[in-house]
């Protein structure tokens, strides 16, 4: 499978996606970390996908999204942004009403 038909495979079978550096419990960069942190106190579930792991997703993930900088998050398959959109969503509350909407509570 071509890395692009793979990121976009990821990006529609899952409804909270996260590409980050590290791992939710050991990002390894400032900015995954406060991301991830934004996303866990919202209280939803979420996948992830650690490019540091995976070079191919590193590389043609900005040109797929259009998006030069991680950590990408991506929601019912549109990009949100990256940390800073994402802690200033997270401030204003509608970080955890976008979630909420796309993974309801089960």
């Amino acid at each position: 499978m071509d890395i692009m038909d793979s990121i976009k495979e990821q990006v529609e079978s899952n409804d909270i996606l996260l590409y980050m550096k590290g791992s939710p419990n050991a990002p390894q960069c400032g900015f995954s970390a406060q991301t991830v942190q934004n996303i866990m106190e919202c209280g939803q579930k979420f996948a992830y996908v650690d490019i540091l792991s995976n070079p191919d997703i590193r590389a043609n993930l900005p040109k797929y999204a259009n998006w030069p900088t991680f950590p990408q998050l991506w929601v019912k398959g549109e990009l949100v942004g990256g940390c800073d959109i994402i802690t200033e969503m997270h401030a204003k509350g509608e970080l955890k009403t976008l979630l909420d909407e796309a993974a309801p509570a089960e």
